[in-house]
């Protein structure tokens, strides 16, 4: 009697994604048609994770509770491999998981993210470490096992695909390794199907399975893939895009069209949503509206114009304003065309020499991290130097 296994007959990629999208869309209000299928194409790369050379996470962030979050997570459960939901979880645990019996790798839920890296929660240095080294095939966690002076050092696998949902923003390492979906509560006529475990999920399961046949299917055809990025999608965010795009190539149908622009959507919403790194809020709110029209502006001025701004943060920078001490460890993080720190320099007044900023000092750092204005009446680059003293 042959022990040969019959193979499993071809499965239509692109009518299974659409299948994971319509699941989705029982349950789940997405902000953006965009989400639906970057979330379809993440739940699909997480049965093909070793035919990548990254991973990237997906984080459901809100402002407010009650805003769908968790529930996206729950049905994902449904749809991926080897399912570990986790809430309030060691880094510890989660790197052991990782770690554990060969082909069992989980696949990382974890809710209720910001009361790790939540403002009252403080660094979690080993968590996000754990969360920006899985990102990357072959990276390995270090630690010492054993009982005093017996330990060793010991490497821990951390690769693995992550989900997490929180409130409020996530450390930027995480958040540039990441799909971001801004949840938001549903309005009155927004409505979906309840999410009963023992009914659905069984549901789901069915086409998880189905996911795991397509995945065994297509798996030397996503290996090695360089998929075509869509124009401007380059460096991090390419890297978090290039396994959902190899995914999206391989179902076929309109899916590597839908998923290139849901790509460049997502892409461009991150950038413009993004509230994580203050130091590419402040520049551009220095381009935009401090230093308009100005070749150099003294620091108590620039903080005047700051703290005015509506929508801003610098008026509330933990219980105070921005203030010039701040300010000045915010900008020498970033440098000058001449590879120098952005320092405030002397300015001369009619009342003297004061402490302030120059124009020209700030260019090469709105040219590298910015946005490019709306128009050319919003640049703040001066066409020549003003030879006038600038005052508040």
């Amino acid at each position: 009697m042959s022990d040969h296994k019959p193979q499993a007959a071809p499965i239509d990629g692109a009518a299974l994604l659409n299948e994971v999208e319509a699941f989705h869309r029982r349950f789940n209000i997405f902000p953006r048609e965009a989400a639906y299928v970057a979330v379809a194409l993440w739940d699909a790369h997480a049965h093909l994770l070793d035919a990548f050379d990254s991973t990237p996470r997906i984080a459901f962030l809100s402002p407010e509770p009650g805003s769908g979050k968790s529930r996206a997570l729950e049905v994902m459960e449904t749809l991926v491999p080897n399912k570990m939901a986790a809430v309030d979880a060691s880094p510890s645990a989660l790197f052991r998981s990782v770690a554990g019996v060969e082909g069992e790798r989980p696949t990382i839920l974890y809710d209720e993210i910001d009361t790790v890296f939540g403002p009252k929660a403080g660094d979690n240095e080993q968590l996000r470490g754990f969360l920006n080294a899985g990102h990357r095939r072959g990276r390995l966690m270090y630690r010492c096992v054993g009982d005093g002076a017996n330990q060793t050092v010991q490497g821990f696998p951390s690769y693995c695909a992550v989900a997490v949902a929180g409130l409020g923003s996530l450390p930027d390492t995480i958040l540039t390794r990441s799909v971001i979906v801004r949840m938001r509560r549903r309005a009155p006529n927004e409505s979906v199907e309840p999410f009963r475990l023992g009914t659905h999920e069984p549901q789901g399961n069915v086409i998880r399975d189905r996911l795991a046949v397509w995945a065994d299917q297509v798996r030397e055809q996503v290996k090695g893939a360089w998929p075509t990025m869509p124009e401007g999608v380059t460096d991090r965010p390419a890297d978090v895009w290039e396994p959902l795009l190899a995914v999206a190539d391989a179902a076929g149908g309109d899916w590597p069209e839908r998923a290139r622009a849901a790509c460049v959507e997502l892409v461009n919403a991150s950038q413009i949503d993004d509230k994580a790194s203050l130091g590419i809020r402040l520049l551009t709110d220095l381009r935009d509206h401090v230093l308009v029209g100005l070749d150099k502006l003294p620091t108590i001025a620039v903080l005047d114009r700051l703290n005015a701004l509506e929508d801003a943060p610098w008026a509330d920078m933990e219980g105070k304003p921005l203030d010039s001490r701040r300010l000045s460890k915010m900008l020498k993080e970033y440098r000058t065309g001449t590879d120098e720190p952005i320092v405030s320099r002397n300015i001369r007044t009619s009342g003297g020499i004061l402490k302030g900023y120059y124009a020209v000092d700030l260019l090469d750092a709105w040219t590298r991290y910015c946005s490019p204005p709306q128009s050319a009446a919003t640049s703040a680059t001066p066409l020549q130097p003003s030879s006038q003293p600038v005052l508040a």
